[in-house]
């Protein structure tokens, strides 16, 4: 699941940051135009945690997904809908950029961790 940004180059720069989503890979959890807040930086991220992260062979892309396992100093990850592979089983390791701790609309609530 792509995240909306401003620009190639842009990052996750502030400590809370809205993020639009788009695509199905992270359904029924994250669906296509939700809004959530990602916090970078506090804890690090844990096995099951939804992350907002950037693949190394795609580091213009960045993604939201479920942290699965750290491996190869990253982490891999993967979406909750298994239908869709846009994941570490496509494009490898990923770096972790921040956690997603919030979606804000069109369905408010927390976005909890899940258990692998």
């Amino acid at each position: 699941m792509a995240v909306d940004r401003d620009g190639p180059g842009a990052r996750l720069r502030r400590p809370l940051t809205a993020v639009g989503v788009t695509g199905p890979s992270m359904s029924p959890t994250l669906r296509h135009g939700d809004a959530v807040l990602v916090r970078v930086g506090g804890r690090p991220a844990r096995p099951g945690d939804v992350v907002v992260a950037v693949f190394r062979t795609r580091p213009e892309l960045l993604v939201v997904k479920r942290a699965v396992r750290p491996q190869d100093g990253g982490w891999w990850v993967r979406g909750d809908n298994d239908l869709v592979t846009d994941d570490s089983r496509a494009y490898g390791v990923a770096d972790v950029l921040g956690r997603v701790v919030l979606r804000y609309w069109p369905r408010p609530g927390r976005v909890s961790r899940r258990p692998l």
